[in-house]
């Protein structure tokens, strides 16, 4: 038999996702017969599979030793390097800035050096997370933005910070603002672009339509303002009000104005000319603009964190020399 008692980062999620991540080798057909049989007791009781945790309870789980794991003696993420641009951090969440060429999350390349395996280790060597002491819970990334965009990413250092923050990502009370660089100049100075975006997964490349073609097309809608122009290119803020993947990069693609250095969007001839070989694309600003409670992170409401040194900046006055 194995106890285990809910401290404040498991608090608040359904009992069968917090056996799955706490006993991984444990079947989840096995889990939930375990639960119907009474193998799996909440506070010495018949437990219900949905039932959301609370701080204090204790979860009893009557099955053989095989089924729980040990903490590994050394963990992977200590492998990441340390390399970790900080823009703010307190007791809660880190806004990181991320440079281009960096994988948020592992992918079935490369598994080690990632944003996300960098923040643990950053944390696990401030004292801050331990594998060890958590049943649960690991640091997370609220967004996730393409390996070859640079920009701003949340990650919550609690599991309350978590929750709330995903629920605000979703309410859209957290505002992103881009920057970018595209060939040639839009007709209109601002604007807001709509269409539909149908995702090829075995290619990984999206593609743009005015009207719904297919089930899977996903509503999509960009809003741009033409801060300067010259020399046949255009520096952009980006009001992202949908966030799908490769939305900027293919909205402006599919209306004849790629973005610099994007390679996939756009063509290497038209490319060639700046020399620049990184995507000018940028998550340079965050807003946070709560309109619900949001608890324990109340504080952060109001403010903006911006990105001041992007690097395409500097490099959008040089072409225009």
């Amino acid at each position: 038999m194995k106890r285990f008692v809910i401290e404040k980062n498991d608090a608040g999620q359904r009992l069968d996702k917090f056996l799955s991540k706490t006993v991984p080798n444990l079947p989840q057909s096995l889990l939930y017969k375990s639960i119907r049989l009474k193998r799996i007791k909440l506070n010495r009781k018949r437990a219900e599979i949905g039932t959301r945790l609370q701080e204090g309870d204790v979860v009893e789980v009557y099955l053989n030793d095989e089924f729980f794991t040990p903490a590994p003696a050394r963990y992977d993420f200590l492998s990441a390097p340390k390399a970790l641009d900080v823009l703010y951090e307190d007791d809660n969440i880190l806004l990181l800035n991320k440079k281009a060429g960096l994988l948020s999350h592992p992918d079935d390349r490369e598994y080690i050096d990632t944003l996300i395996t960098r923040v643990k280790r950053y944390l696990y060597e401030k004292g801050e997370y331990d594998p060890a002491n958590e049943q649960s819970f690991t640091p997370s990334l609220v967004n996730r933005i393409d390996r070859n965009t640079s920009g701003i990413v949340i990650a919550a250092k609690t599991a309350e910070a978590l929750r709330i923050l995903n629920q605000k990502m979703k309410d859209r009370e957290l505002h992103k603002y881009y920057l970018c660089v595209i060939h040639g100049v839009p007709d209109e100075k601002e604007g807001l672009l709509e269409g539909w975006l149908w995702k090829d997964e075995a290619k990984n490349k999206v593609f743009i339509h005015k009207q719904k073609k297919n089930p899977d097309d996903r509503a999509i809608r960009t809003k741009y303002r033409v801060l300067r122009e010259g020399n046949g290119l255009s520096l952009l803020e980006i009001d992202l009000l949908t966030g799908r993947t490769h939305q900027i990069r293919a909205h402006f693609a599919s209306i004849g104005h790629p973005l610099l250095g994007d390679g996939k969007y756009g063509t290497n001839a038209q490319n060639k000319k700046s020399g620049l070989k990184k995507q000018c694309l940028c998550s340079y600003k965050l807003q946070f603009d709560f309109t619900t409670d949001a608890g324990p992170l109340a504080y952060l409401n109001g403010k903006t964190f911006e990105i001041k040194d992007v690097w395409f900046r500097e490099e959008f006055d040089t072409l225009q020399a």
